[in-house]
């Protein structure tokens, strides 16, 4: 790269920041922290460091303002504050951002801007479920890893494109050394459900599940096993299983096969979700579901990891749905209807 293309670069990014930095507030709250605007007169910032309904924010041109908290989601880390009066302009979500982009983390913790470099290192999850705020010290997949280094008071701060565009709202304090974000278009959607109900319902059934493969009928039949081989299946933490029994080859039995780009084992055979406890009164005892059924589709649509079926329920508080099960070897249909908690 030329000295030219590496100024011209240099620029851009610089040019970005100056662009999204009256957009990005210091809230002043346990720590400093930072608030990203995303209405009018709404800021999303992170709910971990928050302990009351009223904080203060300060903006790029040193107005201090007080701030009530609307709502806050544990599950995303996210809280919507209302200002008003505050009169900045709101980001927009980053459309068509590929791999390898170049990001810029943005905060203003104190009195000033602050940025840090990064990359987009891999897209956002379309599964939601997996966007869940994770235990510390460990990374969930449907998190941004920002590449970009954390700096004091960057989370709630704005991750952006070298367009300005909202790539999403960080938080450096859910994953120890490293700073996340949640994906704009998800922030975007609780920051509108807190700013309409104070809340984000969450769909639930009352069922604790883990994986379970089982191989498909002309493999089933082929087989004269009782016992698979030697070796075994390894399974993750909450019963996500990477790798395990798949079809036999030759032999009879099962052979270590691995999860399927859709879900489905590599070698043969199907997955669902095995029931390990039904909570008492809930959605699922109601409508007869027991410990050992095979949960395995929701809506016609297949169900394989615990985080798909949180996914699949977490926005359908009240409705009908049509699960089919395997209970002693048979199928069958059941309805549940999905509570609100």
């Amino acid at each position: 790269m030329g000295m030219t293309n590496f100024s011209d670069l240099s620029n851009t990014m610089a040019d970005a920041v100056e662009a999204v930095s009256k957009s990005i507030v210091s809230v002043r709250a346990e720590r400093p922290i930072s608030g990203t605007v995303v209405g009018d007169g709404l800021v999303l910032t992170v709910a971990h460091v928050l302990h009351g309904d009223e904080v203060t924010v300060m903006t790029h041109d040193g107005r201090e303002m007080s701030a009530t908290v609307a709502g806050r989601d544990p599950s995303s880390d996210l809280a919507l504050l209302k200002v008003d009066g505050l009169k900045l302009s709101a980001l927009s979500a980053s459309e068509g951002l590929r791999v390898g982009e170049l990001l810029l983390a943005v905060g203003r913790p104190q009195h000033g801007v602050q940025a840090t470099l990064g990359m987009m290192e891999r897209q956002a999850t379309a599964n939601p479920a997996e966007g869940d705020a994770p235990e510390r010290g460990q990374r969930s997949s449907g998190w941004l890893p920002s590449g970009a280094a954390p700096f004091r008071g960057v989370s709630g701060g704005a991750l952006i494109d070298a367009r300005g565009g909202l790539v999403g709202v960080l938080n450096a304090g859910v994953s120890r050394g490293e700073l996340l974000a949640v994906p704009a278009g998800r922030a975007m959607k609780v920051a509108d459900l807190l700013g309409r109900t104070g809340r984000v319902p969450r769909g639930y059934l009352g069922i604790a599940t883990q994986p379970v493969m089982f191989p498909a009928k002309e493999k089933e039949e082929a087989s004269t096993e009782t016992q698979p081989p030697r070796g075994g299946r390894s399974q993750g933490r909450e019963g996500r299983g990477r790798e395990g029994w798949g079809g036999g080859r030759g032999r009879g039995g099962w052979e270590r096969g691995t999860w399927g780009g859709r879900g489905r084992w590599d070698q043969g055979g199907r997955v669902g979700l095995t029931v390990v406890s039904v909570e008492e009164g809930s959605p699922a005892a109601q409508a007869g579901l027991l410990v050992g059924d095979v949960l395995l589709s929701l809506d016609h649509e297949a169900v394989r990891r615990p985080p798909e079926l949180l996914w699949r329920i977490r926005e359908r508080a009240g409705q009908s749905l049509s699960a089919r099960i395997l209970r002693g070897g048979q199928e069958q249909d059941v309805t549940l209807v999905v509570g609100e908690r």
